[in-house]
């Protein structure tokens, strides 16, 4: 019997109404992923299965490691198809992991198998999928638009000249692309490149960096930009929430620090940290961005591995520090003065759920769209298997109002990964027709769909313009 079938996590009558009814044809907003934008403007055939699964998706080689593999069969030199084989022995060991749900997803919705991927059905899977990867209804743009996609914000870096956000509103593409700003490489002044990205970023913008209110003009300059191409949205990523506020003279003393090359405190760390934080804040506030803020993951653990291949390799996890009163403390100070900018605070720790959705709460203000302006995020990298999406849902029924929940999001740098959205829609589902079939909450179908529609696309496509 396939695992993929119409009422695959749908446990009641409720949630399967919900699904089939509501949820299932409604568009996607994709509005946090790692596509990049040449690669949807270019629109190229990829070469096979292999390239599209395992090119860059470290979740998948974490995995692979954890079975012993060489890393010669997952980054390295071997060629596809001896790649392929191997993930193809992984998989039918995943029990429990969302891996496995995923791959059965993408193979039953973009290829129509139903099969198993495992080392007896991995040559003729490897075939059909190959074949049908070189049909011109396979190339990123396709795939996006089968998808039922309707937007998606790429991560950009404030350098980046968005030349290809540019071309694609040139093209006959039914998908908006939009980048969303990431300004991580000018907020991570510790790190050994900092006073060579601030030559990158002056640059590009035309300024020579010299002190701390160059670099606050430089990135002006650049949300400016951003915003002229159909920017509404940035991102930050925080190992963990900072706040020592110093004046601006003495951050400009931290600054010359770095560009002299000098190694920076953890205290000025943070307290530089804090400063750019709140200013970029007023700033999206200024253009009614929004602010979303991942934390809790600790990155690039192991130093031989990252000397090897880099970051964003599968070397990651997840920190137990968040400092929930820093954040309190941070938000008090972006609210001063014209208010605050909508924020999306995603935790890769699930212990992190009760202080970001009720210092969150501790802000949420009268807004024209009616939808909480400052809220968790869904279920976030390590989390986003069934049980973590359910807990996240859990906590935010419980402490705010899960009818503006913001819904999914793939983080992804795969073509083939929007079944997530499937799959959250599914457990979206599932999760409120159990409210029902316990008692906790009347049928009321009409206005229950017309949540499951608002999650799944609508209160994101409010939130972010």
């Amino acid at each position: 019997m396939a695992l993929i079938n119409d009422d695959f996590i749908l446990q009641s009558e409720y949630a399967k109404t919900l699904f089939h009814k509501y949820a299932k044809d409604m568009p996607i907003f994709d509005f946090h992923c790692h596509l990049e934008a040449k690669e949807i403007y270019e629109n190229k055939n990829f070469d096979s299965i292999t390239q599209v699964w395992l090119g860059g998706d470290h979740y998948k080689w974490r995995v692979m490691r954890a079975c012993g593999i060489s890393e010669e069969y997952i980054t390295g030199n071997k060629t596809d198809k001896e790649k392929f084989d191997k993930w193809a022995y992984v998989v039918p060991r995943l029990l429990g992991n969302p891996l496995y749900h995923w791959t059965s997803l993408e193979l039953n919705n973009f290829f129509g198998i139903k099969e198993e991927l495992n080392p007896e059905t991995a040559d003729e899977i490897y075939k059909k999928t190959n074949e049908l990867l070189q049909k011109d209804e396979f190339k990123p743009r396709a795939l996006i638009e089968r998808s039922n996609v309707r937007a998606l914000c790429t991560t950009n870096d404030p350098v980046d000249d968005l030349k290809y956000h540019k071309l694609l509103k040139e093209e006959d593409f039914n998908v908006k692309v939009k980048p969303a700003f990431r300004p991580d490489k000018a907020l991570n002044i510790e790190k050994v490149d900092f006073k060579d990205y601030l030559k990158d970023l002056g640059h590009t913008a035309g300024i020579e960096i010299k002190d701390f209110k160059d670099i606050k003009a430089a990135l002006q300059q650049r949300i400016d930009f951003f915003g002229e191409n159909e920017c509404s949205a940035s991102d930050h990523a925080l190992k963990y929430f900072p706040y020592i506020k110093k004046d601006e003279k003495e951050i400009d003393e931290i600054v010359a620090k770095a560009i002299r090359g000098e190694k920076i405190e953890i205290l000025e760390e943070e307290a530089y940290k804090t400063a750019l934080l709140i200013f970029l804040a007023k700033e999206y506030k200024k253009r009614d961005w929004v602010m979303e803020i991942h934390v809790a993951a600790i990155r690039d653990n192991s130093k031989a591995l990252f000397d090897r291949l880099g970051p964003d390799v599968g070397n990651d996890a997840v920190n137990d520090e968040l400092r929930a009163e820093n954040l309190a403390n941070l938000m008090s100070d972006f609210e001063e003065g014209d208010g605050l900018p909508k924020i999306l605070l995603f935790s890769l720790n699930e212990n992190d759920y009760y202080p970001l959705a009720t210092i969150g709460g501790s802000f949420n203000r009268e807004n024209e769209t009616g939808i909480s302006n400052i809220q968790i995020g869904t279920a976030w990298w390590f989390a986003d298997h069934l049980d973590g999406m359910e807990k996240q849902m859990t906590m935010f029924a419980q402490t705010g109002v899960f009818a503006n929940f913001v819904g999914m999001l793939t983080d992804s740098r795969s073509f083939l990964s929007y079944p997530r959205h499937e799959y959250f829609r599914r457990i979206l589902c599932n999760f409120i027709g159990e409210k029902v079939a316990k008692g906790q909450y009347p049928w009321k179908e009409e206005y229950l769909g017309q949540m499951v529609k608002d999650i799944s696309f609508n209160n994101a496509t409010k939130y972010i313009k």
